[in-house]
């Protein structure tokens, strides 16, 4: 069989309006709780978190997905969404039980026009963050599968990551999704499926109980778990390639790894390079400079952690950042993606940046995520976190969204609790 070259056609970014500074909310916290001014500080110091997105009232996970899902669209008018042949959305913040946000999503972008065929299939993939490069890695091995070359898969990553007020975990909060359009022949980067390295353990280092609006964390623990799994998925990888650590990190131009906060990835690399390179941390940061790490992580500072979005927008972020310097000499560019997701897995993958990526970069409009920002004050945010996914306490009333908005928009819960949402 000839070689088939599958991957990412395209990413298409959602991140919500509502901002609020970690200063803020660290200042809040302390002076209604002076007892943990200490850990607060120590944590807002540690994460390097600065600034975090939270949703409108209006706003959930199924429409920050269809809100990503338009902006694919909108900036690919070549693209015939009804050869669309699958629409999987991963997350670990899924608002029924049953039914998939791809099901909403499905019936949200047709609401808006978009014709997406009925000949599709609809799906959900969870695994904490990870779930959404599984899906992505899913859709492009069903893609292969197919004799029909021009049959698409479009993938989001979609989640509100949302923890207990007034805890360290809670300065890391954050809101968004990413589109994915997978594809044959892809023009922004070719995923290699042949050698993944992977690695799991049935752990509690996070996780969301069912009825709870809130996750609960290990913070510490947690991180022992991101950073053991990196080095068995990564030696995994390693191991597939027939190649040496040393060889495929020298081999490797862009590190793209999960971020739940920005110190937490650049540690993991640190440590990772220190394990298989024998380097100190100026030495590690040194290599990753030239590797341009920071430029996929420090824009996730200014947003906070959006779970499965959050590889995807590290990603877009570096890329976009890399062309605006190097131009068409970004193509060919060798990449290792890391997917974490707690509980737990991890996912390493070798790809490539494709020949026609400086035509997909060139189109895209890079400041619309911190333009359309609207800092808010401590009375709106903390609003938010009264509430469960943009509902009110009660689950039965939503807030229309405000005038001049548009998009999409959770109209209404039926008394059943079935989600009804709306586009404008």
């Amino acid at each position: 069989m000839a070689h088939r070259s599958l991957g990412i056609g395209d990413i298409g970014v959602y991140v919500p309006a509502p901002e609020i500074g970690v200063e803020t909310i660290v200042e809040e916290r302390i002076r209604r709780e002076p007892g943990i001014e200490t850990q607060l500080r120590r944590a807002w110091e540690t994460t390097g978190q600065k600034r975090m997105r939270y949703t409108e009232p209006w706003e959930d996970t199924s429409t920050l997905a269809a809100e990503s899902a338009m902006a694919l669209l909108r900036q690919n008018p070549g693209i015939d969404p009804s050869r669309l042949r699958y629409l999987a959305v991963g997350t670990e913040t899924g608002v029924d039980h049953s039914k998939a946000v791809a099901a909403y999503v499905e019936g949200m972008l047709q609401r808006a026009g978009v014709p997406v065929p009925r000949t599709i299939s609809t799906f959900q993939v969870q695994h904490a963050c990870a779930g959404g490069a599984l899906g992505a890695i899913g859709v492009a091995a069903l893609l292969s599968l197919s004799d029909r070359r021009e049959d698409t898969g479009l993938v989001l990553c979609s989640d509100v990551a949302r923890y207990e007020s007034a805890t360290t975990a809670e300065i890391t909060q954050g809101a968004g999704a990413a589109a994915l359009l997978v594809e044959n022949d892809p023009a922004l980067v070719e995923l290699d499926l042949s050698n993944m390295g992977f690695a799991s353990e049935d752990v509690d280092d996070f996780f969301r109980p069912l009825g709870s609006a809130v996750a609960k964390v290990r913070g510490g623990y947690s991180i022992q778990c991101y950073n053991k799994s990196l080095e068995l998925a990564f030696a995994d990888h390693c191991e597939r390639r027939g190649e040496k650590a040393e060889e495929v990190i020298a081999d490797t131009d862009y590190f793209v790894l999960h971020v739940p906060f920005r110190n937490m990835a650049l540690r993991a690399m640190r440590k990772l390079l220190s394990s298989r390179l024998a380097l100190g941390e100026a030495e590690a940061d040194a290599i990753l400079a030239a590797k341009s790490f920071q430029e996929g992580i420090d824009p996730i500072a200014n947003i906070g952690n959006t779970y499965t979005a959050s590889i995807f927008l590290s990603l877009a972020f570096l890329l976009n950042a890399q062309f605006k310097l190097i131009g068409e000499g970004i193509v060919g560019k060798r990449m290792i993606l890391a997917s974490y997701g707690s509980g737990n897995t991890m996912a390493v993958i070798s790809a490539t940046v494709a020949p026609r990526a400086p035509e997909v970069l060139a189109r895209w409009k890079s400041g619309s995520v911190w333009d359309r920002a609207r800092l808010t004050p401590w009375e709106e945010y903390e609003d938010w976190t009264g509430r469960a996914g943009g509902v009110e306490h009660g689950g039965v009333s939503v807030r229309e969204p405000a005038a001049g908005a548009e998009g999409f928009y959770l109209s209404r819960i039926r008394e059943d609790g079935y989600r009804e949402y709306g586009f404008r």
